[in-house]
């Protein structure tokens, strides 16, 4: 049986937003992550309230893009400008009292849409704050207690980074699709 050609349009759509999703959002620490950190003992889970603080009306900078949480409605939105092509995303994020932070949006790229979640798991200590991508993530020092530049946290950055380029990627995806 051979497939339909919505299906067939549709793999490419899934691959590059599971490598968004999955790759991109922690990509900018992937040398820091490289290197696996071990949590020490006495680590706590963040609770939803520092999560929030940490996360909320935040633009998380990637290096091919940027994903926004913003308060209201716990929307989220992104966009992607890399190798693997150009997408863009709509959905929620949610915080948890197990220290879970979780982008649930649907991924648009030239050829489909494709709904994904990534969950990064976060605990503390004395100030400092691990982090790891869940399902095959490694944990790593996201904030130091006194914040170094090289500290994925810097990333966060109270300026909105993703609507004006959101537009214009939506209208640019648009027009491909109908031509």
């Amino acid at each position: 049986m051979k497939p339909s050609r919505k299906q067939t349009s549709l793999v490419p759509a899934a691959s590059l937003a599971c490598a968004i999703v999955l790759g991109l959002a922690a990509g900018s620490n992937a040398a820091v992550a490289a290197t696996t950190t071990k949590v020490p003992d006495g680590a706590r889970p963040m609770t939803a309230a520092e999560l929030y603080m940490l996360y909320h009306d935040k633009s998380w900078r990637w290096p091919d893009g940027a994903g926004r949480m913003q308060n209201t409605d716990r929307r989220f939105s992104a966009w992607v400008d890399g190798t693997g092509g150009q997408s863009w995303a709509e959905g929620r994020w949610a915080v948890t009292d197990t220290g879970r932070l979780c982008l649930d949006a649907t991924w648009h790229a030239a050829n489909g849409q494709f709904p994904a979640k990534t969950c990064f798991v976060h605990r503390i200590l004395d100030g400092t704050i691990y982090q790891k991508r869940e399902t095959g993530g490694a944990w790593f020092v996201f904030r130091h207690p006194i914040t170094k530049k090289t500290d994925e946290a810097t990333n966060l950055i109270a300026d909105d980074l993703v609507s004006q380029r959101l537009e214009a990627l939506k209208t640019s995806l648009t027009v491909r699709k109908t031509e």
